[in-house]
């Protein structure tokens, strides 16, 4: 009987975690359906969206941006473009795709147009993936992640990832 009822409560957490999970996707105006359906294990899903701020790919393609290394920039942005896509975040997919195409064509004014976009939906993504983790008593916004990195105290990536 009692195992019963672990089972049972077991299977009402996980289904408020997926719920949680569409949520979240929902705020970041991706369908956690169809990720669901291609990678067919929430855990696993959560596991990498709750990693994804700690990812160095934006800081790398910020960085070479800023410092003129194309190639560099190219490459980042490029990883950037896979990770979304498999995570199926579609707005910042589709953004760092034009952006990965612009440096790959060597059209440095567009990629600089291009990277403000990559920005405002890579800071909409991660703002609802630490809200999400707000509802564990962990929370913050991008910007708090970015001034961590930038003093030298980032600690974003302890004690937050199951």
């Amino acid at each position: 009987m009692r195992q019963r009822q672990r089972g049972a409560a077991r299977r009402r957490v996980a289904g408020e975690r997926a719920e949680r999970s569409g949520i979240c996707y929902a705020e970041m105006g991706a369908d956690y359906a169809e990720v669901l359906e291609r990678l067919r294990d929430e855990r696993l899903i959560r596991r990498y969206v709750l990693r994804f701020p700690d990812d160095p790919s934006y800081d790398a393609l910020c960085r070479a941006m800023s410092g003129g290394r194309v190639e560099e920039a190219f490459l980042a942005a490029h990883t950037l473009k896979g990770i979304t896509q498999s995570l199926g975040f579609g707005g910042l997919c589709t953004s760092a795709s034009a952006l990965t195409e612009a440096l790959r064509n060597g059209v440095r004014a567009e990629a600089d147009r291009l990277l403000q976009s990559v920005t405002a939906d890579y800071r909409r993504i991660v703002d609802s993936i630490l809200r999400f983790q707000g509802e564990d008593g962990v929370g913050g916004t991008a910007e708090d992640i970015q001034a961590a990195r930038n003093s030298g105290m980032d600690n974003t990536s302890q004690s937050r990832w199951t």
